[in-house]
């Protein structure tokens, strides 16, 4: 029979393994909903995320309504460990989960979206990361007030690089 004592620290063992967050070794979905289970809903809260989606990476900002004070941040690259992969789906779909648990932990319960790609002389369609992160956000539990598109569209604007025959390669 094991005593009180061993099967305490064995407890805490297996608690701190579940919820250590090392690149690749645990579904950040199920830290999000053990956050949920232990905070306390205090009335409502409004928070907006900012998504910057291009083709090599996703950064995710969760910030207050008026944007000063930023409440989580997180981006792709921090969750895999292969630079290149940060701007997949999955890779931003894990950093989502991580930033809704810091959010949901600070009292955010409602949200607004902000997707932003690169724009302008850039690409002005956001990347792969940009759909998945709506979709973690909404399977976080998070109340989507709005989605809303501010990628910057130049109207007129300075002369594009490369010349007049364009870049040679």
């Amino acid at each position: 029979m094991a005593s009180p004592k061993t099967k305490k620290t064995a407890e805490q063992a297996q608690q701190k393994q579940k919820t250590e967050t090392k690149k690749g070794s645990v579904a950040y979905e199920s830290i999000v909903n053990d956050v949920r289970g232990r905070v306390k809903q205090r009335g409502t809260r409004w928070g907006v995320a900012h998504v910057y989606s291009s083709k090599n990476n996703t950064i995710i900002t969760v910030t207050d309504l008026s944007g000063a004070e930023t409440i989580a941040i997180g981006s792709g690259g921090m969750v895999v460990d292969a630079g290149h992969e940060g701007g997949s789906p999955y890779a931003a779909m894990q950093a989502t989960y991580k930033v809704a648990a810091v959010a949901i932990e600070k009292g955010v319960t409602h949200i607004n979206i902000k997707i932003r790609a690169p724009g302008g002389h850039n690409s002005k369609t956001p990347g792969h990361g940009a759909q998945s992160v709506v979709r973690a956000l909404a399977r976080s539990g998070f109340r989507i007030g709005s989605i809303e598109d501010v990628t910057p569209m130049p109207t007129d604007t300075t002369k594009r690089p490369g010349g007049r025959r364009g870049r040679r390669v």
